[in-house]
C-alpha cells in the first residue's frame, strides 16, 4: 500500500516495516516497534509482558517474548542516583547467581528523576559496562511516567500499582514478573533484589 502526501513526503507500508520518504531522506523503523510505542491500547488489553517490544541500548527492536518461561526483573534505572552503585552491584550480583536458573534482568534507564540519567544510550552503556560489568540486558533510554511513557511501564503500572498511586516514584523501582510473564510484585528503589518471593519463583 503507498500513500502520496501533499508534501514532498511519501509514506510506504511493506509487511513488517514502515518507511518515510522526505526529500531525499528515508526513515524506516519496524511496524511492531511503532505498534510498542505508540499504540494507547495495546498495554491497556495487554496479559503479559511478552505482547510489548522495546529497543535495547544498541537501538535494536526486541520482543518481549524472548523472556518466555523466565522469572523477570524490570527496572528503571539511572547513572548518577544515590542508589546507582548499591542497585547495579546488588542487580548485577543477583544475575551472576541466578542467570542459570532462569533469572532476567531488564534495565530501563530514564531521565525523569532529577536529571539523573543526562547521557546518550551509547555513554550510558559504556558506564554500566565499564563500572560495574554488567551482564543481564539494558535498554535504550525511555520515559516511565507521563503521557509519553513506554508501554510496557504503563501496562506494569497498571498491573502493580504503588504505595500511593501508580507512578513511578524514584529510579530503580523494580516488577517482578513471573514465569508466565505476569507482574505480581512491586518493590521500592531501596528493596534489596534478593528478596524472598524472588527466590521462591526462582525454585
Amino acid at each position: 500500500m503507498f500513500f502520496r502526501l501533499l508534501s514532498p513526503s511519501a509514506l510506504l507500508i511493506t509487511g513488517t516495516q514502515i518507511v518515510v520518504q522526505h526529500s531525499s531522506r528515508i526513515f524506516s523503523r519496524s511496524f511492531t516497534t511503532i505498534m510498542a510505542e505508540g499504540d494507547d491500547n495495546k498495554w491497556k488489553e495487554a496479559k503479559t509482558i511478552y505482547e510489548f517490544n522495546a529497543l535495547d541500548i544498541d537501538g535494536n527492536d526486541v520482543s518481549l517474548e524472548k523472556y518466555r518461561g523466565k522469572v523477570c526483573i524490570i527496572v528503571n534505572v539511572a547513572c548518577k542516583c544515590g542508589f546507582t552503585n548499591k542497585n547495579y552491584t546488588q542487580l548485577q550480583d543477583f544475575y551472576t547467581k541466578y542467570a542459570d536458573k532462569g533469572l532476567a534482568i531488564l534495565a530501563f534507564p530514564s531521565n525523569q528523576f532529577a536529571g539523573q540519567e543526562p547521557g546518550s544510550n551509547e555513554e550510558i552503556k559504556k558506564f554500566v559496562n565499564d563500572t560495574f560489568g554488567a551482564k543481564f540486558d539494558l535498554f535504550s533510554k525511555i520515559e516511565v511516567n507521563g503521557k509519553n511513557a513506554h508501554p510496557l511501564f504503563k501496562f506494569l503500572k497498571k498491573e502493580q500499582k504503588g504505595t500511593f498511586g501508580d507512578f513511578i516514584k524514584w529510579n530503580f523501582t523494580k516488577f517482578l514478573i513471573n514465569r508466565e510473564g505476569k507482574p505480581v510484585s512491586r518493590y521500592s528503589p531501596s528493596t534489596d533484589p534478593y528478596v524472598s518471593y524472588v527466590l521462591l519463583l526462582l525454585g
